[in-house]
């Protein structure tokens, strides 16, 4: 895949090829990079790769959302890099039965590294401030993460340090706190694995998109969506028909990692894993709106459109069986699961 998309000239280039106490030591040097489901699913961070000094807020199924921004401006799309690193740290130890905690510390050149960035001085400066945007970025909702619902409001990391820095000033090593939110989703194992080419993307919106499509279409064939609903998940400011054609350059493109977009009548998004092919009649059931408003009945609080796309993977799965009410089927398998 790496080297399909290299060819395609719109992604960075990939810089270093993948390698083989009171305090979590950061030294999984090949960890899977690792995303929380929850910051996948919600629109937390500014795509702007300006200073973003405006409060967002955010609706959808139940669940609220207000993002406050620093003075240092909103956390960006690609300061979550630092998180991911942070995610995909602890999930390797998790998986090698190692104790962790929400104290890190780690070696700026590993995370710089393991994340694409560039490592000259002008590197280690960005990385300090996105430390900073982290730390400064108020999140208030009531999202669920690790089976728990509470209203509260934390910073993307609770704080941050550089524990170790050259003469000149450069960070070395340095110490962060996750919040106990992001902590929870990692002990909960509320996570998924994303592509190393993630961090090749070059616009905040590529890596967004493909953030909802690793999230929603995961392992099944294919998932749909609207223009609407993806512009309001993608955190998006722009208009509509702006979005559009930034949809319509993004599939042009193509160039995301795993998954290839494509437009369909009705100002549709259609999502597809470039390692399956779809033939005719094999799109999986089609379900009405009646029948997804009756699942958000049903599962209050819930994200209608990624259960749909867990019952959709689970019918994969079992030999995608021929459905003789597949909206009945949907319902009914909510209701057990609820």
């Amino acid at each position: 895949m790496a080297a399909v998309l290299a060819g395609q000239g719109g992604l960075l280039p990939d810089r270093v090829q993948a390698r083989g106490g009171d305090f979590f030591v950061c030294d999984f040097l090949d960890a899977l990079p690792k995303d929380d489901m929850a910051s996948m699913e919600h629109p937390l961070f500014s795509l702007s790769t300006r200073t973003d000094l405006r409060i967002l807020s955010y609706s959808h199924n139940g669940i609220d959302i207000t993002v406050t921004p620093s003075v240092r401006g909103l956390a960006t799309l690609f300061d979550k890099d630092i998180l991911i690193y942070c995610i995909s740290q602890l999930m390797a130890a998790l998986n090698a039965g190692r104790e962790v905690t929400r104290h890190l510390r780690l070696t700026a050149h590993d995370l710089m590294v393991a994340t694409n960035r560039e490592t000259s001085g002008d590197g280690y400066a960005r990385l300090r401030e996105a430390f900073e945007r982290l730390a400064g970025t108020r999140i208030t909702t009531n999202m669920v993460t690790g089976g728990q619902e509470v209203t509260t409001g934390f910073g993307l990391i609770e704080s941050w340090q550089i524990v170790r820095a050259t003469k000149g000033g450069r960070m070395v090593q340095v110490a962060v706190t996750l919040s106990d939110w992001l902590f929870r989703a990692v002990l909960s194992k509320s996570v998924l694995t994303l592509s190393r080419d993630y961090f090749r993307l070059r616009k905040p919106l590529e890596r967004r998109v493909y953030e909802l499509a690793r999230k929603h279409c995961g392992r099944q064939a294919e998932w749909h969506i609207s223009l609407e609903v993806l512009a309001r998940k993608s955190g998006s400011a722009s208009p509509l028909r702006v979005f559009r054609k930034m949809m319509r350059d993004m599939i042009a493109a193509d160039h995301l990692p795993e998954y290839h977009l494509a437009e369909e009548p009705g100002d549709i998004i259609a999502v597809r894993r470039r390692d399956m092919v779809v033939g005719p009649g094999q799109a999986g059931p089609v379900l009405k709106l009646a029948t997804l408003e009756s699942a958000r009945a049903l599962m209050p609080g819930w994200d209608i459109y990624a259960l749909e796309a867990d019952w959709r993977e689970i019918w994969h799965r079992s030999g995608r069986p021929k459905l003789r009410s597949p909206d009945a089927a949907f319902l009914g398998w909510l209701k057990k699961r609820g």
